[in-house]
């Protein structure tokens, strides 16, 4: 009897012990995880491999490294969310960057910037996707006093909080530099013309996606001016390598080489050659009370290629607004759209186009997104 309390009493205590070492290891391994976690989330870790020299000087360059008040925002505090979840998945998905280092991925200045543009859009996406978390760490609606801001500053974020915007909408650029997007811009093109290729053989309403030249016959092999890119045309024929439609539009009194999408507002619809002026159809002449200007109601019959066509304008609109992300957020915050009307945004692109990468192109699709958009547009937002 005695032999069988020993018994148990040696396996409980070997349980015990079991369960006291296993506790112990447990605590030992949490601690150990807890300790890598914190060392490899630190700056210093970050820049001490090769390929973060570049990332390193750009950010030792800007106020989030140093400034007037003496705060330092690390790459934790931009990088690595502070919510368990959030935190836990960017540690494991960092597990890439150790494989991009070992294979030399961005091991040379050339490669970097080839991986720019790619690295921050994920980054952006991320950000995006967590509201910019690690910003509001630092930076909260809530805590700004926006009376004390200059008036610019005020503007901006007043937009954004009434818009429901997150600090990435604007604040590309910050702690690094901005990739040239002219890349991505042409990808974007391209995929523009592609998507022409497959537009509906039964739509009514048809887009040009690009300037376009537009013929008075099927048949014509000399084009008689352009329509601007986002033009409307209303189809009326479909031939074989040619659809025939209207535009609609207005003309100002005395200036027959333009046609505007709107009365009033210099939305620029189509350039019209000496055969194509005779051939303009007036509907109507109203005289703008505010100014003065003679308008004419006007259409134009005419031929476009099929294949310069998009069978809606969705795919137009989303173009133009990456073009105004990518080039309008490195000097100020991305300006809404209703911050000017139709003929205040010519001016405004007209003066900044010069310090983007926008193509001439570019800029005429950029023009017409927001002018389209504008505060005296109906159902501008966008």
């Amino acid at each position: 009897m005695s032999i069988n309390k020993f018994q148990k009493s040696l396996k409980m205590k070997t349980l015990f012990g079991l369960l006291a070492l296993g506790a112990l290891g447990g605590i030992a391994a949490f601690g150990t995880v807890a300790v890598v976690m914190h060392k490899t989330s630190s700056t210093e870790f970050c820049v001490s491999c090769h390929s973060m020299e570049k990332p390193l000087a750009e950010y030792q360059g800007t106020i989030h490294y140093q400034n007037k008040h003496g705060v330092r925002a690390e790459c934790a505090d931009c990088h690595i969310p502070t919510d368990t979840i959030d935190y836990l998945f960017t540690k494991v998905r960092a597990a890439k960057d150790i494989y991009h280092e070992l294979a030399g991925t961005i091991d040379t200045d050339e490669a970097y910037e080839a991986r720019r543009q790619h690295m921050a859009e994920t980054v952006w996406q991320q950000m995006k996707a967590n509201d910019s978390a690690t910003c509001r760490n630092c930076h909260d609606f809530n805590a700004m006093t926006l009376l004390e801001q200059r008036p610019t500053a005020r503007d901006m974020h007043q937009q954004a909080i009434a818009n429901n915007q997150t600090c990435i909408d604007c604040h590309k650029g910050i702690a690094h530099l901005l990739p040239d997007t002219s890349g991505s811009a042409q990808s974007g093109a391209a995929k523009l013309a592609k998507a022409a290729l497959s537009a509906s053989e039964t739509a009514t309403q048809l887009f040009t996606y690009e300037t376009t030249q537009f013929f008075l016959g099927e048949a014509d092999s000399h084009n008689q001016g352009n329509l601007l890119p986002t033009t409307e045309i209303e189809v009326t024929t479909r031939g074989t390598e040619r659809i025939q439609g209207v535009v609609h539009g207005w003309q100002q009194d005395g200036v027959d080489s333009v046609i505007y999408g709107q009365q009033g507002k210099r939305i620029l619809s189509a350039l019209l050659g000496d055969d194509a002026k005779a051939a303009v159809e007036k509907l109507a002449t109203v005289t703008d009370e505010a100014t003065g200007i003679v308008w004419h109601q006007v259409n134009l019959k005419l031929w476009v290629e099929t294949n310069k066509l998009l069978d809606n304008d969705k795919a137009l609109w989303d173009y133009s607004s990456e073009l105004m992300s990518a080039n309008c957020t490195g000097c100020h915050g991305l300006t809404p759209l209703d911050h000017f009307n139709s003929n205040q945004w010519i001016g405004v692109i007209k003066g900044m186009e010069s310090r983007t990468s926008l193509t001439p192109e570019q800029s005429r699709i950029l023009t017409q997104y927001v002018q389209k958009h504008a505060s005296d547009m109906t159902g501008s937002k966008h």
